[in-house]
């Protein structure tokens, strides 16, 4: 299986000097084969869900660029940048590949990039920005993801303002539904759309998971909350759910834990807490039976072996070294 990596360049204190390209051998290894493309500090990518091209973050830029795969781990850039906003940070990519959301952690801004049928950017349209519902002086507004929902509509993080915002799509921009307030100080940063219908937020804060559920008048709202076990100083960074939904894991940079969490019909139960095998865990990614994790401050990315029964990782199989890793994205 081949991955491309996600990582942090000069322009942001680092050594990666564009998108990574790993593989995992037949007997378990990460291999590096090198960058598969230039690019400035590609700290988040996202795959179009038809074509053989990729979106990259370059988040010091304040840019989205698009890559197609041009061999087995090579990219080459499609046409010319967009400007999202400062830090952009995340990007979501629609379930029919119209577009794409860029959230930005610096200025709070949301951006909607509408993709040609050959998977090129087109010109961005700026969202509406969010206000603070606890109206706290001073405050900054920070984007941090977003995620589609299944009846078309997205969902947007706000971390500075404590914000889950719901949107609708329409004429190429997003278009304002309503907003989940959640508690002052959690910091909603990223989420995963479940199976089971449920939204799951982890919170980088407060460390915990938000589950939000849409209710019968068609609103998403605050359904439930469960501590992931942090320790004092944690942040939270990513959340991933298994292969058939049976287990979301929790990133925790501090401790450099993952908190393994069970879901359940109605609820989630916290089941453990393992090392990440890194310094910074900043993503994850569950991959041909185990949990890579990327070390922002170690340099390198490790695989935990996952138990097939309990759904809970073991002790670090592979490692890699890699400058500054921020995202694993698996492409096959």
């Amino acid at each position: 299986m081949r991955f491309w990596i996600g990582a942090r360049g000069a322009d942001m204190g680092a050594s990666a000097t564009g998108i990574g390209a790993v593989s995992s051998g037949d007997d378990g290894t990460l291999v590096s084969e090198g960058v598969a493309a230039l690019a400035p500090s590609p700290t988040w990518l996202a795959p179009h869900p038809r074509l053989d091209v990729v979106y990259a973050a370059l988040e010091k830029a304040g840019q989205v660029a698009a890559f197609a795969r041009v061999g087995e781990a090579a990219l080459e850039q499609i046409g010319g940048t967009v400007v999202a906003g400062d830090a952009t940070c995340h990007l979501a990519v629609a379930p029919d590949g119209s577009g794409l959301v860029a959230s930005c952690w610096g200025d709070g801004r949301v951006v909607y990039v509408p993709l040609a049928a050959d998977g090129a950017l087109g010109l961005p349209g700026l969202a509406p920005a969010a206000e603070d519902p606890y109206d706290v002086g001073g405050r900054p507004t920070r984007a941090h993801s977003a995620a589609f929902l299944p009846d078309g509509r997205v969902a947007t993080t706000d971390l500075g303002f404590d914000l889950v915002r719901i949107w609708g799509v329409g004429s190429g921009r997003l278009l304002p539904d309503h907003e989940v307030v959640l508690p002052q100080g959690s910091g909603p940063r990223h989420m995963v759309m479940h199976d089971s219908g449920r939204l799951f937020v982890v919170t980088e804060f407060s460390c915990e998971v938000v589950t939000l559920a849409e209710g019968g008048d068609g609103l998403w709202g605050v359904f439930s909350t469960v501590d992931t076990g942090a320790a004092d100083g944690d942040t939270g960074a990513e959340l991933a759910a298994s292969p058939d939904g049976r287990i979301l894991y929790a990133g925790l940079r501090g401790s450099d834990r993952i908190a393994v969490l069970r879901v359940d019909p109605e609820v989630i139960v916290p089941i453990a807490l393992v090392d990440a095998g890194v310094k910074v865990p900043r993503h994850h990614v569950v991959a041909e039976g185990r949990l890579l994790v990327a070390g922002q401050r170690s340099d390198e990315i490790v695989a935990l072996e996952i138990d097939e029964a309990t759904g809970i990782p073991g002790a670090v199989v592979a490692r890699l070294d890699t400058p500054t890793p921020q995202h694993i994205r698996p492409v096959g």
